[in-house]
């Protein structure tokens, strides 16, 4: 059965900008400063890994872009970015909190779908690339220090925002 024909519109953008926002959160949760844009590039890279790292999930694979395919590419990313725009302003997401807020809710809508529609091994795997996402964003770089000196690897309150996604994902993996 085609993606189409076992999600909704609705439930395939749920899907589509979940990992994409908890990456975003994630970005927010630790304060990085000057780290950000390491935090940006690791969220996107590790966005676009999943392509690689599942490549016979049918779900990852209808919501990434095949980058041998530059217009597909290109499509895809612009529907995203649009997709992500009408999430924030739906949600009236105005600050971290209700980002955050946000984030936890919708990982728990997932979490219902692929347990109604997705097969076990499906789930698991989205699971683990929206998480590996998170991870990777808590990773790109230290926070606190000066000048990138000293600080901790994963801030309390990223390994705080990851936990929650964790759980409300229903994945047994903390920071």
């Amino acid at each position: 059965m085609s993606i189409e024909n076992r999600f909704t519109e609705d439930e395939l953008a749920l899907l589509s900008n979940t990992p994409y926002a908890i990456g975003s959160a994630m970005i927010f949760a630790g304060g990085s400063g000057l780290g950000t844009v390491k935090e940006m590039i690791a969220s996107s890279k590790s966005f676009i890994n999943g392509a690689k790292e599942f490549p016979n999930n049918e779900i990852i694979q209808s919501i990434l872009p095949n980058l041998r395919d530059f217009e597909e590419t290109k499509e895809k990313t612009k529907d995203l970015k649009t997709h992500y725009k009408e999430w924030l302003k739906a949600k009236g997401i105005d600050s971290f909190e209700k980002m955050q807020e946000a984030v936890i809710e919708d990982c728990k809508q997932v979490d219902d779908i692929l347990k109604a529609k997705a097969s076990p091994q499906e789930a698991k795997e989205y699971k683990e690339w929206a998480l590996s996402i998170a991870k990777s964003v808590a990773n790109a770089a230290k926070e606190g220090g000066f000048l990138g000196i000293g600080g901790e690897r994963i801030s309390q309150e990223e390994r705080e925002f990851f936990n929650k996604i964790a759980e409300a994902c229903e994945v047994d993996e903390r920071l």
